[in-house]
């Protein structure tokens, strides 16, 4: 089974509710490449990595054989290339005269560096791996791109929370490679206080669980005290305050809610190792000081119930107005929208991504 960004499984279990089901995932192709000689940012080296990475519709070309349509989604942390793949996402982006029309993109969703079929911890190095970061991670969706995917440009990259946080970092390292970002639910600043806190509740809480044996346990599942202190800390940042008010407004109902989110979340048992990977790579991340580079076209949308990336931190509003060509809109909290996981139900800022491409 493919695996949702963690959050988004949050989300899911705490809140779920009937999905029309037109299944993408299910439509799209599944595409490998080998990366030789791969170089992290710690200056450790691999003989190869394995990039992994979906696609929907049709490639267009140019005279010169150029895809021009190519669209990158990147997915949070946790998550796979199928994570945005899903109809909450999908049904209102990929449809016919919808912002991400199939019949007009060509959409481009990867496993990202230590996620899904791409390499990772688990495949077998366990903790000699290389201790990757979010330059390492989109330098290899770059690679991935260029020398798997035959696409020399992109058209727009759209990336939620750990995607989002790449979107910027395109931007920096690789500008003008897409003509257009729209970076959802992160924020542009380093991953300090609380952000960080709540990381390294996860991090701690599997490495100082008896059974992780620095990082040689034989079943994942044995990890049960981290587990536990997983499922509860992303209970708390993946949610929204007003809808779980709404849906549990009695002491009992939210202790239910809750014993049954938490349950279900830590059944289904994460790598110990990959799952610290992910939430580690976040640590060299800080694009603030370079975002007047960032001159292409950027919609940075935040929703204000995100735990993570609450209203006002880091003045948002003027880190947006440092890039020449962006623009920063908070989606207001409510009853309806989502948490952290606003970033993943389109339909609230369909609206926004709509005017942006046709501007």
């Amino acid at each position: 089974m493919r695996v949702l960004s963690i959050l988004t499984l949050v989300l899911t279990l705490v809140t779920a509710g009937p999905a029309a089901a037109e299944d993408w995932a299910a439509r799209a192709e599944h595409h490998t490449v080998e990366l030789e000689d791969f170089t992290f940012g710690t200056g450790e080296t691999l003989p190869s990595i394995t990039m992994s990475w979906y696609t929907l519709g049709t490639p267009r070309r140019d005279a010169d054989g150029i895809i021009t349509n190519a669209v990158m989604l990147l997915h949070g942390t946790g998550g796979s290339g199928t994570s945005l793949l899903r109809p909450i996402f999908g049904n209102e982006l990929f449809g016919p005269g919808q912002p991400l029309d199939l019949a007009t993109h060509y959409i481009i969703s990867p496993d990202n560096l230590g996620h899904g079929d791409s390499s990772k911890p688990s495949d077998g190095m366990r903790t000699d791996f290389p201790r990757y970061d979010y330059d390492d991670m989109v330098k290899a969706q770059h690679r991935m791109l260029t020398e798997g995917a035959g696409v020399e440009s992109l058209d727009l990259i759209l990336g939620t929370s750990m995607g989002c946080m790449h979107a910027f970092v395109w931007g920096e390292d690789y500008p003008g490679f897409a003509d257009r970002l729209v970076p959802l639910a992160c924020n542009a600043i380093e991953i300090a206080g609380r952000n960080r806190m709540f990381r390294q509740m996860l991090i701690d809480g599997f490495r100082n669980d008896p059974d992780y044996d620095d990082g040689n346990y034989e079943d994942p599942a044995d990890l049960e005290t981290g587990h536990k202190i997983y499922a509860n800390t992303l209970l708390l940042a993946g949610s929204n305050p007003y809808r779980l008010q709404a849906e549990a407004p009695t002491r009992e109902e939210a202790i239910e809610q809750y014993r049954t989110a938490a349950a279900g979340l830590a059944a289904r048992a994460v790598d110990p190792n990959d799952t610290i990977y992910q939430f580690d790579a976040s640590r060299t991340y800080n694009p603030a000081p370079r975002l007047s580079e960032i001159d292409v076209p950027v919609l940075w949308i935040n929703s204000a119930d995100d735990f993570i990336n609450p209203p006002g931190l880091g003045n948002p509003e003027a880190l947006a107005a440092e890039m020449p060509n962006a623009r920063f809109v908070l989606i207001p909290a409510s009853k309806d929208t989502r948490g952290h996981g606003t970033h993943t139900a389109a339909r609230f800022w369909k609206d926004e991504l709509e005017a942006f491409l046709a501007d």
